[in-house]
């Protein structure tokens, strides 16, 4: 009788690094779609608001948010003390550092398909602070598979300016390495804390900046909203800087920050797909060429699709699957 309790008990071990895994990359495909808008609605934002309005204001709308949804919930205000670093770097990566770069990189002249192909070397970077940070492994043709995109990324880069890096090209690279920092983090804590705290303690702890800091932009620049201006602000505030991370750090916890990370290879064709839509950018053939070949180091791994918001399951599917993801 007991030997066929261990031989019931053992079943469920071995398929829940494949369920795992599978939601995982569900997951982050909701998030990459989320954050797939960001730089759009960064430009029209920008078309009636200062750009460090728009990247500072938009974290203080996402700490209101927070606040909200934390008292809601009865939860504490503050992230607990042992997680005070981890969290500061959070703040530093997403809540300030991506907005900041990636939206003075759109006001500098870098056009909205430029910059998504440039940040088609997140996932790589996110994937080298996983190995520092979180302690997963991954297997040595997956680097030499990152070099490869890494390189093809450079080269577009390089070729479509005066064959050195541009000022917005600079600031597209520490965009992705804040964002890299800020996922890897994230996503290592919603291991054990579900995704949409990680994120409203990474936005509450910044607060006692940003908001000031907002309020004071909003009087010492000038500012010409319109419908499109007020709807790019919104989008950025409470999609790009709250919604969508609470689907994107549950599924780097299940996955493997490495692994599911990888999901968001397909944000540049996605933000390709959405500046020519809604700003009517043209996307050359260098443009297009360079996003297949950075998405070639992409190795096998379950498809996302679909979308799921519930909360509850989202934070109940990364509990599950925060055992598998690391060896």
């Amino acid at each position: 009788m007991k030997i066929d309790n261990s031989a019931i008990d053992v079943l469920p071990i071995a398929e829940a690094p494949h369920r795992s895994a599978w939601r995982g990359s569900l997951l982050a495909g909701v998030g990459v779609l989320s954050f797939s808008g960001s730089f759009p609605g960064t430009v029209f934002a920008m078309r009636g608001f200062d750009p460090y309005l728009v990247a500072i204001g938009r974290a203080a709308l996402a700490a209101l948010v927070a606040v909200i949804c934390l008292k809601a919930a009865g939860a504490p205000l503050l992230p607990p003390r042992a997680h005070l670093w981890s969290y500061a770097l959070i703040s530093l990566g997403v809540v300030l550092g991506f907005p900041l770069f990636s939206g003075l990189a759109l006001d500098g002249g870098a056009s909205t398909a430029h910059s998504a192909v440039v940040i088609g070397l997140l996932p790589a970077a996110t994937a080298a602070f996983a190995v520092l940070r979180a302690g997963e492994r991954p297997r040595p043709l997956f680097w030499a598979a990152c070099a490869a995109g890494a390189l093809s990324i450079t080269v577009f880069t390089l070729t479509r300016g005066t064959g050195r890096l541009a000022g917005a090209d600079v600031l597209l690279v520490l965009a992705l390495l804040s964002a890299a920092v800020g996922y890897t983090e994230g996503g290592r804590l919603a291991r054990e804390t579900p995704g949409w705290r990680v994120i409203s303690y990474a936005l509450v702890l910044s607060a006692p900046l940003t908001v000031p800091v907002t309020a004071v932009l909003a009087v010492a620049t000038p500012m010409e909203p319109s419908a499109e201006s007020l709807a790019g602000f919104a989008y950025v505030g409470l999609v790009s800087m709250f919604l969508g991370f609470i689907p994107w750090y549950a599924g780097l916890a299940m996955g493997g920050i490495a692994r599911a990370g990888q999901i968001q290879l397909a944000q540049p064709l996605l933000t390709l797909v959405w500046a020519w839509l809604l700003l009517g950018e043209e996307i050359g053939a260098a443009t297009i060429a360079a996003w297949p070949c950075s998405c070639a180091w992409r190795s096998r791994r379950p498809a996302a699709g679909g979308a799921v918001w519930a909360l509850d399951w989202c934070d109940g599917s990364a509990q599950d699957g925060a055992d598998s993801v690391t060896r």
